[in-house]
């Protein structure tokens, strides 16, 4: 397709008014490269500075203006919170991870956040360090992968509140994932450089790719085009993009240089519009490109310019968008120095007011494919689409059950992943270190009493046979 003949080569960028800013959020200070921002149809959520723990706040969309120095957060964690994703087919369900090893599962109630909330619906402990990055599963509501500074990858099923699977294959900390859109692959990138596509459910890698000349950063399904789109720096440590073939990771289809910033690119991928958007951490731009399966392959559209640098972006789920202002795309800007996020709408500019139905095709809706347990049976199934003519006007019926969870070890391919969750203080040390004390002074006090009973009951077997001879 010629750029000549796109509909999207006018797509402008157009951020929000100073109303539809939230401002005077705490935003975080943290280093690790994640967007710390995540955003559905209903909530924002962002991760917060706070001494002491980690935490985050949830604001409703709708919400916008100067935010309370008091307002609620959720801040159950005990390290900094390193990632959050809201489900997608729970619009008040949202998971996040931490430094202090564990994944939660959290549901704000209705309207958002009264006071703090520290109680998660699900603590799932299976990670010996620190967890980087989580994903939910696409077409499944129960199921979520974590990745952890241990170098796997943790499936859990939400169903039962347990890790049914491990991905072990990495050999160093795993960066990003990314699905195709039925769920049924997985990409990964990793500072061992190697680029992988996984089969989830038996952690088989089926293609890898050993980066020599491109320093693989983030991975991108790019929906069902059988492609894959990673960012990262050339040898010469310019920044890059690499498009590859999901079915040999040989070689990729072609590389492009960016530019010399040295900021981590992120990428976006748009399936309904086959549009690319790639936003450098630390810059204010975001560029944007059209994604083809013939040559050229990759076709730069526009830039969108701002003076402001983003920490990290959100970005809003199609049935969140405003059809009628012909808006394809939307991102929330983090802008920490000013304590702001403010909405860039990426519109195609329009005549007609009627609904313009080329640029909206049927898209992923809010309707899980399948259950937990189907999906870890083999099952595959494409995402559940939705119109979105008449806007977003059928709500969700499901409700998202929680199991009832005991503590207990969680062994996972046949090794108890709690017993090496490692103390993270001194003092934790010490705990553990009486803890275990007290177990074995216990345990040796319950041996002690077995044996005598043991004793007592061979005794008392012994008379029972010397006795039944003379009653015979």
């Amino acid at each position: 397709m010629s750029l000549s003949f796109s509909k999207f080569r006018n797509v402008y960028g157009k951020v929000g008014n100073r109303e539809h800013c939230f401002d005077g959020v705490p935003i975080t200070k943290n280093v690790h490269d994640n967007h710390f921002c995540a955003v559905n149809s209903t909530f924002l959520a962002v991760v917060t500075e706070s001494a002491g723990g980690g935490s985050f706040i949830v604001i409703p969309v709708s919400q916008c203006g100067r935010l309370d120095s008091h307002y609620p957060k959720v801040c159950g964690h005990q390290g900094n919170v390193l990632d959050i994703k809201w489900n997608p087919f729970f619009e008040n369900i949202i998971a996040s991870c931490s430094e202090d090893t564990s994944v939660r599962v959290w549901e704000i109630p209705e309207g958002g956040l009264r006071r703090n909330m520290t109680e998660a619906v699900l603590e799932l402990y299976g990670h010996s360090r620190r967890v980087g990055v989580i994903e939910w599963h696409p077409t499944s509501s129960a199921i979520l992968f974590s990745a952890g500074y241990d170098y796997k990858v943790l499936i859990w099923n939400l169903e039962i509140g347990e890790p049914v699977k491990m991905i072990d294959c990495h050999t160093d900390v795993i960066l990003s994932m990314s699905f195709n859109t039925d769920g049924s692959l997985l990409a990964t990138s990793c500072k061992d450089k190697k680029l992988r596509v996984i089969e989830p459910r038996s952690g088989a890698v089926l293609q890898q790719a050993s980066c020599k000349n491109h320093r693989v950063n983030r991975v991108v399904f790019l929906g069902n085009m059988k492609r894959l789109l990673t960012t990262g720096f050339s040898r010469w440590n310019t920044r890059q993009i690499a498009l590859w073939d999901q079915e040999d990771l040989s070689m990729p289809i072609m590389e492009e240089d960016i530019d010399g910033l040295s900021g981590l690119l992120f990428p976006f991928y748009d399936a309904d519009t086959h549009m690319l958007y790639l936003a450098g951490k630390g810059d204010g731009n975001i560029r944007y490109f059209e994604i083809t399966t013939e040559k050229p392959f990759l076709q730069y559209l526009m830039e969108f310019r701002s003076p402001a640098p983003q920490k990290g972006l959100g970005v809003m789920p199609k049935h969140g968008l405003d059809v009628g202002a012909c808006e394809v795309y939307r991102f929330y800007k983090l802008v920490t120095l000013k304590g702001l996020i403010e909405p860039i709408s990426m519109i195609v500019p329009r005549r007609s007011d009627t609904y313009q139905e080329d640029l909206y095709p049927m898209t992923a809706g809010t309707e899980p494919a399948l259950s937990a347990s189907e999906w870890l049976s083999g099952i595959n199934r494409d995402p559940v689409l939705m119109s979105l003519k008449e806007g977003y006007q059928r709500p969700n019926q499901l409700v998202f059950k929680a199991p009832v969870k005991e503590k207990k070890s969680v062994v996972v391919n046949g090794i108890d992943l709690l017993e090496n969750v490692p103390p993270r203080t001194e003092n934790e040390l010490l705990r553990m270190f009486f803890r275990q004390q007290d177990e074995l002074r216990r345990l040796k006090e319950e041996l002690t009493i077995k044996d005598v009973r043991i004793r007592q009951l061979e005794l008392e077997l012994n008379n029972l046979k010397n006795v039944s001879p003379n009653n015979v």
